[in-house]
């Protein structure tokens, strides 16, 4: 039986395209890939979330949580996750409204000692939180290009470090590991 999924997650409406290709368990829960593609995208986990595959909607239950939404804490990927090439989306942060594309690209058997989560490929850094979602992504970088811009300052120093060309992929397989750590401190 294969036990293990790549995915290609996909930050929508980006050029050149923000992307990550992932292996994980196919046992793990909604609730643990959203954790994953956090840490694999470079988001912070500040927001709530919603996974949609057709119109089965997958997400955090709290008391303002839609009656039809269900939980993310309870639904495992290996019950719908049947084929390759099945894409759901995935949106972090109802306000900023960030849609990822995520596309089931190979089912395979764990290969001896290898770790999972694991992030294989990417390309670029994803935006930073609350920069005001892909429109506000754009202009930040349209005003961090012209140092003449009457903006340039202050967004500098708003964004502070960040690269929109870094992709570290070293850094996210270092915390991804971790991440089964902060399941335990969320499920409590």
């Amino acid at each position: 039986m294969k036990n293990t999924i790549q995915l290609k997650v996909t930050l929508t409406d980006t050029d050149p395209q923000i992307w990550r290709r992932v292996l994980i368990p196919n046992s793990i829960t909604f609730f643990d890939l959203h954790h994953i593609l956090q840490i694999s995208m470079g988001w912070k986990n500040s927001h709530l979330f919603e996974f949609r595959v057709d119109d089965y909607a997958i997400g955090f239950i709290d008391d303002n949580a839609p009656e039809n939404l269900a939980d993310a804490n309870e639904v495992t990927l290996d019950t719908l996750f049947t084929k390759v090439g099945m894409k759901f989306l995935y949106t972090y942060d109802y306000g900023d409204n960030w849609q990822h594309t995520i596309e089931v690209e190979k089912m395979l058997n764990n290969e001896d000692g290898n770790e999972y989560p694991v992030c294989i490929e990417g390309e670029l850094n994803c935006p930073p939180e609350d920069c005001g979602g892909m429109h506000g992504y754009k202009n930040m970088l349209e005003t961090l290009k012209d140092k003449n811009h009457p903006e340039y300052l202050e967004m500098r120093e708003w964004a502070g470090r960040y690269n929109p060309k870094k992709f570290n992929i070293g850094k996210i397989n270092k915390e991804l590991p971790k991440f089964k750590e902060h399941m335990k401190m969320w499920r409590k």
